[in-house]
This record gives C-alpha cells, sequence and structure tokens, in this order.
C-alpha cells in the first residue's frame, strides 16, 4: 500500500536505541495502513514497533496524529480489564525518522483471523468479545470525537462530532475527485440528528475491533488482548459494532450482543431504545463514507480494491435508503 514505508535495520536500531540493543526485526505482514516491525531485544524482550511516514497525503483527514492516538488509547485503557499492550516507547520527534513511532510490548496469543473455529468455539469467542466491548466502554473520554488534535474532530457533542466526521470525509473524497451522494448524506442527518442528542457520555470506542486486531488464546478461547487502536474515537458505543463488522448489513451478532450485556454493556439495550437502530444506520453510513473513499486516497491495487469501494457503495445506498424510508423520533 501506497501508505507504507521502508525502514532499514540501522535506523531502527537508532530509534530504539532507549528501550535497548535490537538482535532480530521481522517486517509483520497483512496490515493496510502501518509498517509494523516486531523486534527482540538483546535482552529476550519482544515488541512490536509501528511506523507511520510523515507525509499526510494519503491520509483521511480522521487519521491525522492516529499514531499518538493509539498510545493514548493504550494507556487510557491500562487497568479497565481491557488486555492491552503496555506503551514501551514513542518517538514523534522525527530527528531520526521522517515518521512517527510507537513501541508497544508483543501480545500473547494469536491472531483470531485465520485461526480455524468450530461453530461453538467461535460463539464462545465472540461473547468473550462483547465482554471486553462492556469493559472498554466503560473507560470515559473527555470529549466527543477524535482525540488527535491534528485532526480537528471533536466537539461538545455527539450529534455535532459526528457531524464533523461526516463533513470530513465527504471533504477528502471531493479532494481526490470521489463521487459520494453528499447532500442525500447530509439529508439524513438532518433528518436524523436528533437521535445522536440522547449520547450523553462520551466511551472510548477501538471502531476497528475484527478479528486480525484480536489475540486469543487457543486452548481456552480467551481474549488475551487487542491491537490497533488508532482510530479510536470518544463516542457512542454503538459505533463500535459498525467498527467490528465494517461491511456488515444484519443486526448484529446476538452472541457478541450476550456477552456485552452478560458484562454489564449497553449494546443490546441501546439498540432496542426508540433511536438504535437509526444511529446503527447513521454509523453504516460514516463507515461506508470511508471505505468508498479509501480506496482512491491510498491507492488499493485496482483489481482488489474495485470490489471493496463496490461492496461499500452498496452497503451506503442501503443504508441511505433504510434511513430515508425511516420516520424521524
Amino acid at each position: 500500500m501506497l501508505t507504507k514505508i521502508a525502514v532499514d535495520d540501522a535506523l531502527l536500531s537508532t530509534v530504539l536505541a532507549p528501550l535497548g540493543d535490537v538482535v532480530e526485526a521481522e517486517v509483520l505482514t497483512g496490515g493496510f495502513f502501518a509498517t509494523a516491525v516486531r523486534v527482540t531485544f538483546a535482552d529476550g524482550r519482544r515488541a512490536v514497533a509501528k511506523i507511520v511516514g510523515a507525509d499526510t497525503t494519503r491520509l483521511c483527514t480522521y487519521e491525522l496524529g492516529l499514531l499518538g492516538t493509539e498510545a493514548l488509547t493504550y494507556r487510557m485503557l491500562d487497568g479497565s480489564g481491557v488486555p492491552v499492550p503496555a506503551v514501551l516507547h514513542t518517538d514523534f520527534t522525527r530527528a531520526a525518522i521522517d515518521a512517527d513511532v510507537v513501541v508497544a510490548e508483543h501480545l500473547p496469543g494469536v491472531p483470531w483471523h485465520g485461526l480455524e473455529l468450530d461453530d461453538e468455539a467461535a460463539a464462545r469467542v465472540r461473547r468473550n468479545l462483547g465482554a471486553l466491548m462492556a469493559r472498554m466502554h466503560r473507560v470515559e473520554g473527555p470529549m466527543f470525537g477524535y482525540p488527535a488534535e491534528e485532526a480537528g474532530l471533536t466537539a461538545g457533542t455527539w450529534r455535532e462530532a459526528y457531524r464533523l466526521m461526516v463533513e470530513a470525509i465527504l471533504a477528502d473524497g471531493a479532494r481526490w475527485d470521489v463521487e459520494l451522494p453528499a447532500e442525500r448524506v447530509r439529508q439524513v442527518i438532518a433528518t436524523h440528528g436528533r437521535a445522536l442528542d440522547g449520547v450523553a457520555r462520551p466511551a472510548v470506542v477501538h471502531t476497528d475491533l475484527w478479528a486480525g486486531n484480536i489475540f486469543i488464546d487457543p486452548e481456552t478461547l480467551e481474549i488475551m488482548g487487542i491491537i490497533d487502536t488508532e482510530r479510536t474515537l470518544w463516542g457512542d458505543p454503538l459505533h463500535e459494532l459498525v467498527g467490528a463488522d465494517q461491511f456488515g448489513t444484519q443486526p448484529p451478532d446476538a452472541d457478541l450482543l450476550a456477552g456485552d450485556a452478560a458484562a454489564g454493556g449497553v449494546l443490546a439495550r441501546e439498540l432496542a431504545s426508540p433511536t438504535g437502530e437509526i444511529r446503527l444506520q447513521l454509523y453504516r453510513v460514516y463507515f461506508s463514507l470511508i471505505l468508498a473513499t479509501e480506496r482512491t486516497i491510498r491507492g488499493y491495487d485496482a483489481e482488489w480494491g474495485e470490489g471493496y469501494e463496490q461492496g461499500a457503495r452498496a452497503n451506503l445506498e442501503r443504508a441511505l435508503g433504510l434511513l430515508e424510508a425511516t420516520a424521524p423520533v
């Protein structure tokens, strides 16, 4: 992907010198965005260095300052019961390398993504994920929106933060000549914006809890850790359901909701509220705008990217249609 940068061993050793001597470094594959390197130090410790170049040309507005958000979120979740890696080192000076760097401890377990589980085991992991969401959403942010000052997407109310977020991705699309149904989007927000007014507390919302960001113990099926908190926002817990299933169109998973409820979470209750379905569809509109736009901004491979964008546009059309056919509350 065009947002990734190459990092040689000498530069990496210089950046990580405060943590010790690097004896092994392995570039990790599978991500769409940052360069991630698993490193081993001379004393046997292992860590993951995440590196994002200083060039913001191919970033969406909401992604500005994202590595700072990743480190901040790990620290905010420390002690919450959510298993996140400890932040070992950050470097935002760009003195040694023209990039931002966050180094976090190496997590135990294996990624859920790609692990072959039977239906019963997969349902158990989804319930465990629901319980993790409940613990995460009890942690409160100081305002609504994306934490990074660089993004400029915070507000005193969730309704205003959501509006800013949507306008930012519409502006990103316009800047890259991505055709989006901007006026229809603005109209459904004008029609249904009051549904967001009931969100009075800015919960920490990961927004990207897909199986690749979740590490589990394959024997016990317990969640050992979560990663990639760089797109975290402070807002409505229901937003998490879309972030965890960004191309989804069906009702949220019953096992996940049950696990959340058993752990004292609010997802099922909020979904059943008079505004729940409207809010869910508004968040699907937002995520679909991101997915439909980022193919062009990131320069995704043409053949793969075309299907990616088409799927996002189909979901956007569906969510807009549902909202247009729904009376405001």
